[in-house]
């Protein structure tokens, strides 16, 4: 059986391999376990009940939590050949009842269904007639009042399943789940000794950072203006910030949208359809655009507001680099946003017990915002995840380089003048009396004749308020609750006071854009877009980003070629797979590049080629050179060469210095710049003899990996 559904995965999908945990859970499926898969965000959680629903006789029924997400589900089925439907609200009566005819009738593999229709006895009466061989629960965690989504409508599962007539396979998947939530969701879902499933919740494409007291919006114009091509989302914790984020963007001329319960049905799917089809690149959004989302190629999510807890913050971040290309992860920390969040648990729950175990999760989260230490470790140690390693290499603390600037004076200042204010105002009046500011509250209460009147003048208020929010941060400054949070100072900033402590701030660069050649990528993408409103669907499920990207890397001439492309299967190939040859075909000719041939001695041989990179790595890593390497495997030097190449496009570190003459290096990075990319001949043309082709394409891959957008 998995025989076959290895077959189904090349065939339908387009991959030779399983990601890491598919193939168990798929073969616990197949032999007729219960199964708890938990799974990081673009793990490949669907397609471990999609493919044993291709194998399996009957109907495989998909509980799902949101008709958006349904519906991207079931048009990614229909592009592949594979008969879906869904029945949610967004339904008439008569269309509910055609669908579920068609279910009866075998036309249907996978039928996607909202928890809520459980309540309706009709619709249980017509259902539970249905042939189902697998019933999948998709984000189940909303079962568990623990989970940081909990919805009631879940709950109704398991006496569903003790109602049917005949027991299918259970299976359960979510990608964010502690220890206490999937025992949860084994318990109220009734899974029956399950197979439990971990692959661990690390997405190793990610990178994780926590600017501190940044000025936000300053930080998002920096940000976005080097990435306008780049599809993110912004988080913000109300209704109003999203409104006032969008208004600002659209202001500077970004095409946004935007996404909260305060918007219409029609509003809210009308932006979430721009997004989704790349008609605008950034969506402004709360957390009701979380779990309906399932589009691919988001290379950044931006949280403006602390988030309530790890759960949501790792699910709603996890929306970047599904398709397991670079993604960064943001989480602008101000110190006001935790008494929001404070605010919003207030006036939502009732329950005591489930306050005090939302502000546990909200100091978790608090935490991690200060954690001097990876951060990467922070959240896998949240989630129960043990022998992690100390650094990452790809989080904001481990890669801190940012230089160190001693701002012990300005520091005394501000805690001085909160000293003299009796530490009873908030930040923006110490802020307005350290400017000199001549406002009604100032001199109302005498502030004129402190001494640390004007000690700012030369600064605006924005600099005096911005390092006051880092100082907050940082914890020399507490923040008393409430409505109107006041200023006080810590025992570190009595130290400062008294010059036994100095005050150290990390100061950010300023960011610049990286020069890549990305035309035949931006090509590719318009002919995918071209496609996709052709077909009325979002461009994504023609071909995922990391799937054109690797056609712009290794241009296939023919059918063979193309179908080695990671995500390019055999149904696939007959929709899309022409168009794309055609125009890759156009653009080598016009640049003078050979396209590459696909190997004739069939299916075997070509997996065999994609996975020979990954032992040339596993060689070079257990300190072979590349001649040696070479000889041991009888290939060419210049394919155990290419086989890094490659393993670098993929995400593995190689250490590409070794490869660089450093005398060279900026010589050759000026004539990358000078001729292009895409053409090496003159570049080597243009540089000494001792400079091989080998040494150009090392420094253009250390040059890939220094784009921000790389992390």
């Amino acid at each position: 059986m998995l025989q076959k559904a290895r077959e189904i995965l090349k065939e339908y999908f387009g991959y030779y391999s399983f990601k890491k945990g598919q193939e168990q859970v798929i073969g616990s499926i197949l032999q007729g376990r219960d199964t708890l898969g938990i799974m990081p965000t673009g793990g490949g959680k669907s397609a471990c009940y999609q493919i044993p629903a291709l194998l399996f006789p009957g109907l495989t029924l998909v509980f799902s939590p949101l008709i958006s997400l349904m519906k991207d589900q079931v048009d990614a089925l229909d592009s592949l050949g594979i008969p879906g439907a869904f029945i949610n609200s967004s339904l008439s009566f008569n269309e509910v009842e055609e669908r579920i005819s068609r279910a009866a009738r075998g036309q249907v593999k996978l039928l996607y269904v909202a928890p809520e229709r459980l309540e309706s006895a009709r619709f249980l009466a017509c259902i539970r007639s249905l042939p189902v061989s697998l019933l999948a629960v998709d984000e189940a965690h909303c079962v568990s009042q623990w989970g940081h989504d909990f919805r009631p409508s879940y709950r109704a599962i398991e006496p569903f399943i003790k109602e049917m007539l005949h027991r299918p396979v259970v299976a359960a998947f979510t990608a964010t789940a502690t220890v206490e939530v999937q025992q949860d969701i084994i318990k109220m879902l009734g899974l029956r000794n399950p197979e439990h499933v971990v692959t661990g919740f690390n997405r190793e494409n990610l990178s994780f950072s926590v600017p501190r007291g940044e000025n936000k919006r300053e930080f998002l114009l920096v940000y976005l203006a080097h990435r306008k091509d780049q599809a993110g989302i912004i988080y913000a914790s109300t209704r109003k910030e999203v409104d006032n984020i969008f208004e600002f963007l659209c202001k500077k001329g970004y095409a946004a949208g935007k996404y909260h319960a305060g918007l219409s049905d029609e509003e809210r799917a009308g932006y979430q359809d721009q997004f989704l089809y790349d008609d605008i690149r950034i969506m402004v959004a709360t957390n009701a655009f979380g779990m309906g989302i399932d589009k691919s190629n988001v290379r950044y999510v931006i949280h403006y507001n602390l988030p309530k807890n790890m759960e949501s913050y790792y699910q709603e971040a996890g929306r970047a680099g599904r398709d397991d290309e670079p993604g960064e992860c943001i989480l602008l920390f101000g110190a006001q946003d935790t008494q929001i969040q404070k605010f919003l648990i207030e006036q939502t729950l009732v329950s005591p017990e489930r306050k005090s175990n939302e502000y546990k999760k909200l100091r978790a989260m608090v935490d991690y915002c200060h954690t001097p230490h990876c951060l990467r470790k922070y959240i896998l140690q949240y989630f129960g995840e043990e022998n992690i390693p100390e650094e990452c290499g790809n989080c904001g603390n481990c890669n801190d380089n940012n230089e160190l600037e001693d701002k012990t004076v300005d520091a005394q200042m501000i805690f001085s003048c909160i000293l003299r204010m009796r530490e009873q105002f908030g930040i923006s009046l110490v802020a307005e009396v350290l400017k000199g500011s001549r406002n009604k509250k100032v001199l109302r209460y005498g502030f004129s004749n402190l001494s640390t009147y004007g000690l700012m003048k030369e600064r605006t208020l924005k600099q005096i308020s911005d390092l006051a929010n880092i100082l907050i941060a940082e914890g020399y400054i507490q923040l008393a609750e409430g409505k109107y949070p006041v200023a006080g100072l810590s025992p570190r900033a009595y130290s400062v006071l008294k010059g036994q402590e100095q005050v150290l701030l990390k100061v950010r660069p300023k960011e610049t854009a990286a020069a890549v050649d990305d035309s035949l990528f931006e090509q590719l993408r318009g002919l995918r877009k071209e496609i996709a409103q052709r077909k009325g669907i979002p461009p994504y499920i023609v071909f995922t980003d990391s799937t054109l990207r690797e056609m712009s890397r290794y241009l296939p001439a023919d059918q063979l070629a193309m179908l080695a492309v990671k995500g390019v299967g055999q149904r696939k190939f007959e929709q899309y797979g022409e168009a794309f040859l055609e125009l890759i075909r156009k653009y080598a000719a016009a640049n003078g590049i050979t396209l590459r041939l696909g190997n004739p001695a069939g299916e075997k041989a070509r997996e065999n080629e994609t996975l020979s990179h990954l032992v040339t790595l596993d060689l070079y890593r257990a300190g072979g050179t590349l001649q040696e390497i070479a000889r041991q495997r009888n290939l060419s030097l210049m394919t155990i060469q290419d086989h890094l190449v490659r393993c670098s496009a993929e995400g593995c570190h190689i250490d590409w210095d070794a490869f660089i003459p450093p005398q060279y290096e900026a010589l050759i990075r000026r004539k990358i710049e000078e001729f292009g990319a895409h053409k090496l001949k003159p570049i080597k043309d243009a540089l000494p003899a001792q400079v091989d082709y080998f040494a150009i394409k090392a420094v253009l891959c250390k040059m890939e990996s220094e784009r921000p957008d790389n992390g």
